[in-house]
């Protein structure tokens, strides 16, 4: 996958997470208000949710097509069956019967796209046309424009989603004079979060006091050393179990990485959502740990934050 090269002003902080539900988009959502005029972006784009937060106005929007499928033009079929033997996928099925012959068609969410059925169809009876796998917005919202993307069900090319983003938004930066982008990410170590690393300045990996977060976050950090980009971590819901966040935070100092603002459990958190508003708009008790962290990490107007995305190719 391409590497995407960022401005020479435009930095970026990758927020990531080893899992999803560690508070993650909300720590995004928050660092976009307290930002006040930034372009922000949702890469999480087979589970995006910061939209449910920052309430976007679409302005703007276009499908995302990539690969192929197979579509077999019933009027030209000569019911041999040889796309169906050939099939590695299971994808050709016989839908019925049409004077007496099997009716045959390609099930889309089966069809990996390779393209078999289509070299061997003796009656070349079927089209291969490029695959709408989702789609992707501009929007506005009350902290800045707002770019985000919807992957279709079943649809693949995650990572190439994430890179028409990334892209878009930092199109988007540079022509409005931004220095600053906010993108909420895809969660793990897969494509989509290699992707989003690979070129940035910084990464904050946010994680959760327990057993299995501590596990996430080792995998994490070695992606991060992989690609020998500085790292900082936070702890959200540390006081549930504080010594496992003091566990945590050793290991992250002893893999080199920096360990910013803690933040607590706080119930608050689930009413600001459930009102559409970020943490740090509300008086939650956890808000003031949040813009700790966004202080921790000395951001400035020059900062472009990205949350989970692949970092821009040339």
């Amino acid at each position: 996958m391409g590497q995407i090269m960022s401005a020479a002003k435009i930095e970026e902080l990758v927020v990531i997470s080893g899992k999803g539900g560690t508070g993650k988009t909300s720590l995004t959502a928050s660092f976009a208000v307290l930002a006040g005029n930034a372009v922000i972006a949702d890469c999480d784009v087979d589970a995006a949710d910061l939209h449910l937060l920052l309430a976007p106005r679409v302005l703007a929007q276009h499908e995302f097509r990539s690969g192929h499928e197979a579509v077999i033009r019933m009027e030209e079929c000569v019911a041999c069956g040889v796309c169906q033997d050939y099939c590695r996928f299971d994808a050709v099925r016989i839908i019925g019967e049409v004077a007496g012959r099997p009716e045959f068609s390609v099930d889309p969410v089966s069809c990996e796209g390779c393209g078999v059925c289509v070299r061997f169809c003796p009656a070349k009876a079927i089209d291969f046309p490029e695959r709408v796998c989702g789609e992707w917005m501009v929007s506005e919202t009350r902290c800045g424009t707002m770019v985000h993307a919807r992957l279709g069900l079943a649809a693949e090319n995650s990572g190439k989603l994430v890179s028409t983003v990334r892209r878009e938004a930092l199109r988007i930066a540079e022509k409005n004079g931004n220095g600053l982008i906010i993108i909420d990410g895809p969660p793990g170590i897969g494509c989509p979060v290699i992707s989003s690393v690979s070129g940035s300045s910084l990464v904050l990996v946010v994680t959760e006091p327990t057993v299995s977060g501590e596990h996430d976050l080792e995998r994490v950090l070695a992606l991060t050393k992989h690609f020998s980009i500085g790292t900082a971590v936070s702890v959200n819901k540390w006081d549930i179990n504080p010594a496992m966040t003091e566990r945590i935070e050793r290991k992250a100092r002893e893999a080199g990485a920096r360990v910013v603002g803690r933040v607590r459990y706080d119930s608050a958190v689930t009413t600001a959502q459930l009102r559409e508003l970020a943490v740090v708009e509300t008086d939650a008790p956890s808000a003031e740990d949040m813009r700790q962290v966004w202080n921790d990490l000395g951001l400035t107007g020059n900062i472009r934050i990205t949350d989970g995305v692949e970092s821009l190719s040339s």
